[in-house]
């Protein structure tokens, strides 16, 4: 009876273990695979026998490598008994899987690590509407910017034309003393400029609330920043058999904020990858010089090209595309350009239809700050 009763639990749990909804996986010490079920395969694109010639670090993002390394070891170590991390692995066909890591690690009589125990949840869709709410509140982010502008515009333009009236009134009132001051509609008149200057008033305490936009930026290393883009996109440049060559000279620095940074290079790299033309190997080169106060980043292509002089006027606006791909939504670039400007930046554009094109980014120079 005791060994029919051991039989059964191996094979509950065999089959619990086989057919969970989440993935499950027993990894070494060292980090091999041993043991995986079919969620595992599932979210991976691996065959099992495929995955057990892995490393879990073959696959695993390098960002997010070391933060799980550190938390194995103090596994190991004994310092937690288990830890649950976001990490990013690449899926056999060469795109991010984001997942939620929870991880235990299973001990012999003697207290030595026989093997850690690897629970893996598909977490790619709740990061990709976290991204895209986070998108909406850019654009909302952009609207109000745009109003803090306007704001500009009305103190300093309506309020000379404001000021120009009340002076006229006084020259009316000098000019007919003792009858105009009694007339409804002068009163009207006066009451309607107060309530105008009231309101610019309010709009200029909205203006004086701006932040000061030089403020955040952050001394860059142009070259990191390009490096990190590229390797973020090296699956699909090499599922699209597209040669990217950094140019970049290593001692430049910019002054920008990291993750408009890495939005405005990556934006780039996807736009010339995804626009590629079928007619020859897809080439990207990036390069760099000074000019003034401004480090020039050059990203040139040889894909499809622009028609500049029938698309320029919405080359840089929402919802604006050229080509009939079926990603084409015309944001990236709308986005790009707004933050470009507010790091006190400028963009240029190059293009000549099938041929290719090349964005000039002017980035606020490093080199000088201290």
């Amino acid at each position: 009876m005791p060994k029919n009763l051991d039989r059964l639990k191996n094979k509950v749990f065999q089959n619990i273990f086989d057919n969970a909804n989440g993935g499950i996986s027993i990894v070494s010490p060292e980090g091999v695979w041993i043991k995986v079920n079919k969620s595992i395969i599932d979210l991976l694109g691996y065959e099992e026998a495929e995955l057990y010639q892995l490393n879990f670090r073959d696959i695993t993002h390098r960002d997010d490598l070391e933060l799980d390394l550190a938390y194995m070891k103090q596994l190991i170590d004994g310092e937690i008994e288990n830890y649950q991390i976001e990490k990013r692995y690449f899926h056999k066909n060469g795109y991010v899987v984001w997942a939620l890591l929870s991880v235990s690690l299973v001990r012999d009589e003697a207290n030595e690590p026989i093997y850690f125990i690897a629970q893996i949840t598909d977490i790619s869709t709740q990061k990709s509407a976290t991204w895209h709410l986070e998108f909406l509140m850019n654009v909302i982010k952009g609207q109000n910017e745009k109003l803090k502008d306007f704001a500009h515009i009305a103190t300093h333009d309506i309020r000379t034309h404001v000021g120009n009236l009340f002076s006229i009134t006084e020259f009316l009132e000098e000019e007919f003393e003792g009858t105009l001051k009694s007339s409804e509609n002068y009163k009207m008149l006066k009451g309607s400029l107060t309530n105008l200057d009231e309101t610019i008033n309010h709009l200029n305490l909205m203006r004086l609330d701006k932040p000061k936009k030089f403020n955040i930026l952050n001394k860059l290393s142009l070259h990191k920043y390009i490096e990190n883009s590229i390797y973020n996109v090296s699956a699909i440049a090499k599922r699209e058999k597209c040669k990217i060559i950094n140019k970049v000279d290593r001692g430049f620095s910019i002054m920008g904020i990291e993750a408009y940074i890495d939005s405005i290079i990556l934006n780039f790299l996807t736009n010339s990858i995804k626009y590629k033309s079928a007619e020859r190997l897809a080439t990207i080169e990036l390069s760099s010089s000074l000019i003034d106060e401004f480090v020039v980043l050059k990203i040139k292509d040889n894909g499809l090209g622009i028609d500049l002089k029938s698309n320029y006027n919405k080359l840089f606006t929402l919802n604006g595309t050229f080509h009939k791909h079926p990603d084409s939504r015309g944001v990236g670039l709308y986005i790009t350009k707004n933050h470009i400007e507010s790091i006190g930046g400028k963009i240029e554009v190059e293009s000549k239809v099938n041929e290719g094109t090349c964005f000039s980014v002017y980035f606020l120079s490093g080199l000088n700050t201290a």
